[in-house]
């Protein structure tokens, strides 16, 4: 050990008579120690709700949807998903009908998308249909089967194995004019997707059975596109076009949720350029505490000067001390703040409205990344509140300080 270090250690250790030094340098660490744990709550904190609200939305629609602008539907929809499957980034392609209808349940009427979907392939890839909440899947060629959201299926007043009536708004002619034609199903099973936008506004058929209801026999409403990498949308969206006709329209999960996104990254970065601020904050105790131990120990350094000791090991020894400060806080404080998120993460400790929040709890989830940011912003702005004390120090007179002794 260096006698730099050592003299450090023992200045912030040892007991002095002027104890309000030693007040300083605990606030001081402890400053830091509630900058560090905030900084970590805080950006688990956004983290974690932006990475599963992005898992939930991503988990219940698709990546990249291809559609045609004609509005009429897909044709020959089976060879473009072919086509689209070949591509290396791709991992599904599956078809999709849907349209808005009118479900009514024994308890009240409720508005919902019916979405027509190929089971087969489709439970492949999404993990809300591979583990339903209750009941089973529709069998693939059912004409009277069909899965509720569960939010849905509550608000209706309906649970599996009771029917529902759908009124499909694409009605019949007849002698008084077109009116809307209505149907019975079965409710086989239902999904919790965790998306409550999703689960309380959905109900699923096969993809056979929605185009026999909604007449488009050789027809899809469009294509979802899941890929490998979330973050590789619209690269592979360049390449879809370059391989489909120019009737084909692409939207990518990044412009659906564009607004989403933006908001949270915004507010990430606010976050922690505010609460930087209680690490600014504490760097000053730590001048303040430095600076009155030179005023303290200029004795000290005299004799230290007048042993041998030049400006530069007197300078390290302050800045020393400012840099023990720092770690030990940043340290205390980056434990504490993970053991909190777990704590939180374990008991689910902050409920926000599932309604308003598309989550029922606050998740935390603290990113390496971030983490190494947090130490190095803490770290470098201690080791910069170290060096006015350091050279104030360095440039005390050995003569002037040993004078009056």
């Amino acid at each position: 050990m260096s006698f730099e270090l050592f003299l450090a250690r023992r200045y912030l250790t040892a007991r002095r008579k002027q104890a309000f030094i030693s007040v300083i340098t605990s606030v001081s660490i402890l400053g830091v120690t509630i900058g560090v744990m905030a900084l970590v709550i805080a950006l688990s904190l956004i983290t974690g709700f932006q990475e599963d609200v992005q898992a939930k939305i991503l988990g219940a629609t698709s990546h990249l949807m291809v559609s045609d602008l004609s509005g009429e539907g897909l044709r020959n929809y089976r060879e473009l998903a072919a086509e689209i499957g070949r591509i290396p980034e791709v991992e599904a392609v599956t078809p999709v009908i849907y349209n808005t209808v009118l479900v009514l349940g024994p308890a009240r009427t409720a508005g919902a998308l019916l979405k027509g979907l190929d089971f087969e392939e489709e439970t492949r890839v999404a993990g809300w249909l591979q583990h339903l909440l209750a009941g089973k899947l529709p069998a693939p060629e059912s004409q009277e089967e069909i899965i509720l959201g569960k939010d849905l299926a509550a608000s209706l007043g309906v649970t599996v194995g009771d029917p529902v009536n759908i009124l499909i708004p694409s009605g019949r002619l007849t002698p008084v004019g077109l009116l809307p034609r209505t149907r019975t199903f079965r409710v086989s099973g239902l999904f919790d997707s965790g998306l409550y936008e999703f689960d309380s506004s959905t109900a699923v058929v096969s993809l056979h059975l929605a185009q026999k209801l909604f007449n488009l026999p050789a027809r899809v409403s469009y294509l979802q596109v899941r890929i490998k990498d979330i973050f590789q949308a619209e690269k592979v969206a360049e390449k879809i076009y370059r391989l489909t006709s120019p009737g084909i329209y692409i939207t990518t999960w990044m412009e659906l949720n564009r607004s989403l996104f933006s908001a949270l990254k915004l507010e990430k970065t606010l976050l922690f350029l505010t609460i930087t601020l209680i690490v600014v904050v504490a760097a000053l105790n730590i001048i303040a505490s430095l600076v009155l131990m030179v005023m303290e120990k200029t004795r000290d350094i005299g004799v230290l000067m007048a042993m041998g000791a030049t400006a530069r090991n007197i300078r390290k020894i302050f800045f020393l001390q400012g840099a023990i400060i720092g770690v030990v806080g940043t340290s205390l404080g980056l434990v504490l703040g993970l053991v909190w998120c777990w704590l939180a993460n374990t008991f689910k400790l902050i409920k926000v409205p599932v309604d308003i929040y598309q989550i029922s709890y606050v998740p935390f989830h603290a990113k390496p990344l971030d983490l190494a940011l947090i130490v190095l912003v803490t770290l470098t702005i201690t080791f910069i509140s170290t060096v006015f004390p350091s050279r104030r120090a360095a440039r005390i007179d050995p003569v002037q300080a040993l004078k009056y002794e």
